[in-house]
This record gives C-alpha cells, structure tokens and sequence, in this order.
C-alpha cells in the first residue's frame, strides 16, 4: 500500500445505492478502508491500496451508480498507515 485518501462526495449520493457500489468498486481494486453516509446528506470515505487503484476508485465515485447525481468529490491525500484489513460499508 502506498496510498491513503479520504473523500466526501456531494450530490444526490443517499438511498440510490452509492455505498453498495463504492463497496464493489474498492473490492474489485483491492482496496482497503470503508464507505458510509454522513448526517449531512454526502458520502465519506478513506482508502489505502497501491495509487493506481485508489485513483480509479476516485474516478469511480465520482460517476456513481445509474441512480446518483455526484455533484462534488474533495479528495484528501493521507500518510499510510496501514489500518484497514477490509472494505466495509459502515453505519
């Protein structure tokens, strides 16, 4: 792992399926980290994997699912610290 990122997403990005999908995007790029709704109506989440992969994870989050309309994605770049085992979707 030599990336870590933490992202908010705005938009339409609550009850359209987004962290279902943010969940299958980081798996199939084998990511590590979470994904969850925030109580502002955005979606947040933070990675770790190899650059190339969290980049297409972002690419990802920002199409969305057919149902989302991404209006804004903030990506903060992190130091590593290798915390994550998995990809969860949090609650």
């Amino acid at each position: 792992m030599n990336a870590h990122a933490y992202i908010k997403v705005e938009g339409r990005v609550q009850g359209v399926g987004y962290r279902y999908y943010a969940m299958s995007q980081a798996r199939a790029l084998d990511l590590k980290g979470y994904v969850r709704n925030c109580i502002d109506g955005s979606v947040e989440s933070e990675v770790e994997g190899d650059r190339e992969s969290v980049s297409r994870y972002i690419d990802a989050l920002r199409a969305g699912p057919s149902f989302a309309r991404v209006h804004d994605v903030q990506v903060n770049w992190l130091e590593v610290n290798g915390r994550y085992r998995n990809f969860d979707i949090r609650f």
